[in-house]
């Protein structure tokens, strides 16, 4: 790492599709999703050499996000050995699926020059960021394979709503696990969060067409047919729902190569 330190821009992570296929023993799921870094929204992380550590995070959506040593980003250099000052800018919202704690923690084992076997003892999204483009992720996020994904516009729609992963996945479990559409999870993030299903019906009616879970929610993604759709549907989403709208690019490229 450079001596005066690294800038990362870091892309959301989008679900495309998610399968459990089965649970461990140690309670961990199983699961075989297609995953793709989305240009909006995203973090900006800026990690520099320092005596002590310390994080700082600002932005949009920090209040999400925590600002000590339970930090994903925190951790990420803790398991480096790494004493480095972290200043997290968050423009990707908390709770809303597109895995922006995951992302920050590996743009920093990246700038740390880490393995992403390390990733996975972080998180099961933790190994795809570190690679970023689209990939086929299996086991418990360990095993990532790239695939072939042409570039699309994508219309991402995050609520004013938050769910916790680990809650959704008990629920799937409390639900004799059950199966549906393109995520798997969908059933049980509208356990947890109830409102969710009509979120979802806003957005299809807004858009004209179907809206997927985007991991364990709360966002939903919209595929369309070229930019100038796109633009419509994100105008058409963003006057209709109480959240946030972007218009995307899916797959996006690499999930830390904005560093300057």
């Amino acid at each position: 790492m450079r001596a005066e330190g690294l800038r990362i821009v870091v892309p959301a992570k989008l679900t495309l599709s998610l399968r459990i296929t089965g649970v461990r023993a140690d309670g961990y799921h199983e699961i075989d999703a297609v995953m793709a870094t989305a240009s909006e929204p995203f973090d900006v992380v800026e990690v520099k050499a320092a005596e002590r550590p310390s994080i700082e995070v600002v932005g949009p959506f920090a209040d999400g996000a925590p600002a000590d040593a339970t930090n994903l980003a925190w951790r990420a250099a803790e398991v480096c050995g790494a004493t480095v000052a972290l200043r997290l800018h968050k423009g990707i919202p908390s709770g809303a699926g597109l895995g922006g704690g995951s992302a920050d923690a590996a743009a920093v084992l990246v700038a740390l020059g880490a393995d992403p076997a390390v990733g996975a003892t972080l998180g099961a999204d933790v190994p795809f960021c570190m690679t970023g483009g689209a990939a086929r992720v299996r086991g418990i996020g360990e095993i990532v394979e790239p695939v072939a994904l042409a570039a699309r516009p994508v219309v991402i729609a995050t609520p004013r709503l938050r769910c916790d992963t680990a809650a959704v996945y008990r629920a799937w479990d409390d639900l004799g696990g059950p199966t549906g559409g393109a995520n798997d999870l969908e059933a049980a993030a509208h356990a947890v969060e109830p409102r969710l299903s009509a979120f979802k019906q806003a957005v299809e009616d807004a858009a004209g067409r179907e809206a997927v879970l985007a991991g364990s929610g709360s966002s939903y993604a919209v595929t369309c047919s070229d930019p100038a759709e796109g633009a419509r549907v994100r105008a058409a989403v963003a006057a209709t729902i109480d959240g946030w709208a972007w218009l995307a690019t899916c797959p996006a490229g690499d999930a830390a190569s904005g560093s300057s």
